[in-house]
């Protein structure tokens, strides 16, 4: 599976933006696909998780919960996040990943995914 996170870009505090993950593969629908972002100096940190095949199940962590909404066309390969409300500590490069459907949907550790985009850089303006 080869992923390619597009979408970010310039935005205003209060706006809103909607980052996309395409995926190849036939088999896309059975992963678990997450969105992580990352600050220089900082850590990869998880913003939202979206379950595999149709169920639809998501998580959020409390930083964004919310403001953020993830979704998936599996006709399209494409997974998406929908970020509202945003703020400038939103800034930063946004990642999606897959992995197993055995993922629990609340797992944060970036060594669980196996496949990565390449990231997408989002700045939020004060």
């Amino acid at each position: 599976v080869q992923l390619q996170a597009y979408g970010g870009g310039l935005v205003q505090a209060g706006g809103s933006l909607r980052l996309s993950c395409a995926a190849s593969g036939r088999t896309f629908s059975s992963y678990v696909v997450a969105w992580f972002r990352q600050t220089p100096g900082k850590e990869r940190d998880i913003v939202g998780v979206i379950s595999a095949w149709s169920s639809g199940a998501t998580w959020y962590p409390s930083s964004v919960l919310g403001r953020f909404t993830i979704s998936r066309d599996h006709a399209k390969n494409t997974v998406y996040l929908q970020m509202y409300s945003l703020k400038p500590e939103d800034t930063a490069v946004y990642y999606c990943a897959a992995g197993s459907s055995a993922l629990g949907l609340q797992n944060r550790n970036i060594g669980s995914y196996d496949y990565w985009g390449q990231g997408t850089l989002v700045t939020v303006s004060s």
